[in-house]
């Protein structure tokens, strides 16, 4: 069964809240990092992205970036303030984006959960990835995002959450992104049932956030076998998540280009993609519904379904769109084997719209690019009750958790 704890967070006083709050590190790039927090010294992504504080030249995966990280942690603790509770708590978080929003409960989640698939993974991370967060992680002595978690949502902790939201705020402000960020601290009187109805649940699913987890886990391993007097109670045993129930989950796709036909003209490609697609004309760059795929080029949309020469494999991800892109177009005619290594394709969340596909090709830095219907939360909970992991880049999920507003010490 699920374990949820309370924690004393690290947190920014309220009135620098939306200053301190950063996106995810690993949405954006060192230079997209620079320029966020350009003229904000205590902008979290100075922790998170450390590297940015350092010469252009340095290894981002050295000791130096970690110790850097530790040292700009430190100095805005005592700068901006950060504040960490006297007592543990959980926070509700509240992301409004637009028409839509959804609410969690920041908490910290049982290693030993992740490690024995209560908490259930969809997706396969990278070594060089986790080597980074488990350093970060193990230097600070903190972790300092959150992972995305979701489950079936519960009445009873629905009710809490309402009747949470209905106290003073903790935050309330608005990100640069438009993004509304809401959060309170939950009252003590209803710790006890939280745990409990989230004590019998089954399994929570990492919506986002596999590297995180990864890295958490392997921390944990660490600074274990670094007590000698190690009693399953530390911090370390533990790690930051905000669980949303999957009902308020807002997935949109994760479109593709691809950069280069390697020597296939426009009509040719057309022509290899009809042995496994029937193709027509379209005005519309989103696919109306599952089953089909658009593809960009040559200043025309096109609307492809699958025809009687795709036969999905027997395994439920097989299924996907974005699985049936991959396994009858880009890899048989575009020898794009492994999308995680290939340096042929690119992946482009959707909050960036198809106007970002259409400018990457009509610009020539995209020779073609593909629109796709979203990834269901159901799909990816079926996909990771059975065992298996999504293709890579399947979901952007959006708003996105902003990192710096609870930080997890350990």
């Amino acid at each position: 069964m699920a374990v949820i704890r309370t924690f004393k967070a690290v947190r920014p006083h309220k009135k620098v809240a939306g200053l301190v709050a950063s996106v995810p590190y690993d949405v954006v790039n060192k230079e997209e990092a620079a320029e966020l927090a350009k003229d904000n010294p205590i902008n979290f992504l100075r922790v998170t992205r450390s590297e940015i504080e350092l010469s252009k030249n340095t290894d981002p995966y050295s000791e130096e970036v970690y110790l850097k990280a530790k040292e700009i942690f430190n100095r805005i603790r005592e700068e901006a303030p950060l504040v960490q509770d006297e007592t543990p708590h959980f926070y509700v978080y509240r992301l409004k984006m637009g028409n839509h929003s959804q609410v969690g409960i920041a908490a910290t989640f049982s290693v030993e959960d992740y490690d024995n698939d209560v908490i259930m993974k969809h997706e396969k991370t990278r070594r060089v990835k986790e080597d980074d967060r488990t350093n970060h992680i193990t230097i600070t002595g903190a972790q300092t995002g959150a992972v995305f978690l979701t489950y079936r949502g519960i009445d009873e902790i629905n009710g809490i959450v309402n009747e949470t939201m209905e106290t003073e705020p903790l935050y309330d402000f608005t990100s640069p992104d438009g993004i509304k960020h809401t959060m309170w601290i939950m009252p003590s009187d209803y710790h006890d049932v939280v745990q409990f109805e989230i004590g019998k649940v089954d399994k929570l699913y990492i919506a986002d956030g596999h590297h995180r987890a990864a890295s958490s886990s392997r921390a944990q391993k660490v600074m274990k076998e670094k007590n000698p007097n190690h009693t399953g109670d530390e911090e370390y045993n533990y790690f930051l998540a905000v669980l949303f129930p999957a009902e308020q989950l807002k997935i949109m796709p994760y479109n593709r280009v691809v950069f280069d036909l390697k020597g296939i003209d426009n009509d040719q490609f057309r022509e290899l993609v009809k042995k496994y697609f029937d193709i027509a004309d379209t005005d519309d760059p989103n696919p109306p519904n599952k089953g089909v795929i658009c593809m960009y080029q040559g200043g025309k949309w096109y609307r492809l379904t699958p025809n009687s020469s795709v036969v999905p494999g027997n395994a439920v991800g097989d299924k996907l769109d974005v699985s049936i892109l991959q396994n009858f177009l880009l890899h048989p005619i575009l020898d794009i084997d492994d999308p995680r290594t290939n340096e042929n394709i690119d992946f482009i969340g959707g909050i960036r719209g198809t106007d970002e596909l259409e400018k990457l090709v009509t610009s020539g830095k995209a020779a073609v690019a593909f629109s796709l219907y979203p990834v269901e939360v159901d799909d990816l909970i079926r996909i990771s009750n059975a065992g298996e992991t999504m293709p890579p880049k399947s979901t952007w999920f959006e708003p996105k958790l902003r990192d710096g507003l609870v930080v997890h010490l350990i």
